[in-house]
């Protein structure tokens, strides 16, 4: 049976977390992309005054895009790691990873739509 880490390796745990989410965000000019609209559809609700479960949809839609992002910067940066020359194999499983991220932004983008519409238009209506 696996030993379990204790507090120390909890926090360590936590602590290589945050360093990738720092590295993410440092070193990828897309996460900084969704960074903007991360902050663009906070501001933008808490101006509206969204309900618990508006703000639901919204943080899972932006938790499932900043997730995929993460996922596929970290498959790239191992994809390249272990065939840095060029391959069409591991080109195309590059452009699914991308296409996932895609996905993601676009359905996250329909739930801004449905969420942040409404009130938006009915807010600049009156």
């Amino acid at each position: 049976m696996a030993r379990r880490p204790g507090l120390r390796g909890r926090a360590a745990s936590v602590a290589h977390a945050l360093h990738g989410i720092a590295r993410l965000v440092r070193g990828e000019p897309n996460a900084r992309i969704h960074a903007a609209a991360t902050l663009s559809v906070l501001a933008l609700g808490a101006w509206l005054g969204l309900g618990r479960l508006e703000w639901a949809a919204l943080v899972l839609a932006i938790g499932a895009v900043w997730a995929a992002e993460a996922l596929n910067s970290a498959f790239e940066a191992l994809c390249d790691a272990v065939r840095p020359e060029p391959d069409p194999r591991v080109a195309r499983a590059k452009d699914l990873a991308a296409g996932a991220v895609l996905l993601a932004a676009l359905a996250a983008a329909a739930v801004g739509v449905l969420v942040l519409g409404p009130p938006l238009a009915a807010r600049l209506a009156g």
